[in-house]
């Protein structure tokens, strides 16, 4: 006799909640079941080996599992990560035994229990003046106009006030959710421009389109005061490539006109950020600058849930150590964050490389990148073709939701 056997996908607890009605599982047994069903892998990083050596024995004690350094045991060092596995329940009764030990109140099982609860999040929603936009039904897609005369790939088009209007609202026809207009090139080793020239260049675009579009205007800036004038002008959201670092005065305006904010992560600045970047630990850091970034936020007085976040594809990421490539493959990490993620591979350097070909031939290669974000949890995506990525992301929306 066959039973055809096979070994299930379950990502996450809206599979094992879909295999199990699937099954006809007795209803009051389905949400305790499928709380197993989801094992997690959670990461510590600089743990004191006293307290890592509780948390291994706790969790092994409930039948999970733990893993830290060879030496931590002997004592030969002071701290080290501790890599904790098990399913929901088994975080669940770690965290109620945490809570018991004097080091569970300093904020360990905070952020234990944030991770645990950030891993599902799917249901943000981002207000501004004009929209909603609700994330949870499907990737958004922001369009890219640059006002600018060496962007690296559309740099000079869109210079003139009636081609640059006209591309933004073809953008917008074509299915734009956001329109990102930025008046400064950030390709890797420009140098910044004068903030009125900024200026300039932006807020007669922004002043043109904002009442003629339903959807919202983000302004592609680092400068305090040139989000100002846009945001005065009709923009609702500051899309900022230094997350707040670049000018201490910019966490201050998005608060003060309460408008959503999008933190990118960048090493160095665009002058040299892409002289031969490097990291010890490549996600590990970009999750803790965007971590101290949303901190920044929020001392600011920036509502939480107009926070973004961008891992920065090309930004101080290198093309030779892959590190593009891996920020896509580990994005469902950033979920632990609990924000949004916002996504911008279009035409970027690291699919020039794979495929061997010019800015202008890299079409294929960004709708692949953007499927692949996608699937590993991006909300929303960047890019120059909004016509081509509206039907790509309707696709791999559809293969991802499906039930």
């Amino acid at each position: 006799m066959t039973y055809n056997t096979r070994v299930l996908s379950v990502r996450c607890r809206k599979d094992a909640l879909q295999e199990l009605r699937e099954i006809r599982t007795d209803p009051f047994a389905v949400l305790s079941l499928s709380s197993k069903m989801v094992y997690i892998n959670l990461k510590l990083e600089g743990v004191g080996c006293e307290v890592a050596d509780i948390l291994e024995q706790e969790m092994r004690s409930i039948g999970g599992d733990a893993a830290v350094a060879q030496r931590a045991a002997r004592g030969a060092i002071g701290s080290t990560d501790v890599i904790l596995v098990g399913s929901y329940n088994h975080f669940r009764r770690l965290i109620e035994k945490v809570n018991l030990q004097p080091f569970g109140q300093n904020g360990l099982v905070d952020e234990i229990e944030d991770a645990i609860d950030n891993f599902d999040k799917d249901g943000f929603v981002i207000r501004s003046k004009k929209a909603h936009l609700d994330l949870s039904q499907r990737t958004h897609i922001m369009g890219i106009v640059n006002v600018t005369p060496d962007s690296f790939s559309d740099g000079g088009l869109f210079l003139n006030p009636e081609s640059a209007l006209s591309h933004a609202l073809k953008l917008v026809d074509q299915g734009a959710d956001i329109i990102d207009i930025g008046g400064e090139t950030t390709r890797p080793g420009s140098k910044p421009v004068n903030a009125q020239e900024e200026i300039d260049r932006v807020v007669p675009l922004i002043k043109g389109l904002a009442p003629k579009i339903s959807v919202p205007i983000s302004i592609d800036t680092y400068k305090s005061i040139v989000a100002e004038r846009a945001i005065e002008a009709g923009a609702e959201i500051i899309n900022d490539i230094s997350a707040l670092r670049f000018d201490p005065d910019m966490a201050r305006i998005a608060a003060h006109y309460d408008v959503p904010v999008v933190l990118m992560h960048i090493k160095d600045t665009p002058f040299d950020m892409q002289q031969a970047p490097h990291y010890e630990s490549l996600i590990s850091e970009i999750i803790q600058y965007l971590r101290e970034s949303i901190e920044i936020a929020q001392k600011a007085g920036i509502d939480a849930d107009k926070i973004i976040i961008d891992p920065g594809i090309g930004f101080g990421k290198s093309v030779d150590e892959g590190h593009n490539l891996k920020i896509i493959n580990k994005l469902s990490e950033f979920k632990n964050l609990g924000k949004p993620i916002l996504v911008g591979p279009s035409r970027k350097l690291f699919i020039g490389k794979i495929l061997e070909v010019g800015v202008n031939e890299r079409e294929e290669g960004t709708a692949a990148a953007v499927s692949a974000a996608i699937l590993n949890g991006a909300n929303i995506v960047r890019v120059h073709n909004v016509d081509m990525t509206r039907k790509v992301v309707k696709v791999i929306d559809a293969i991802k939701d499906v039930n």
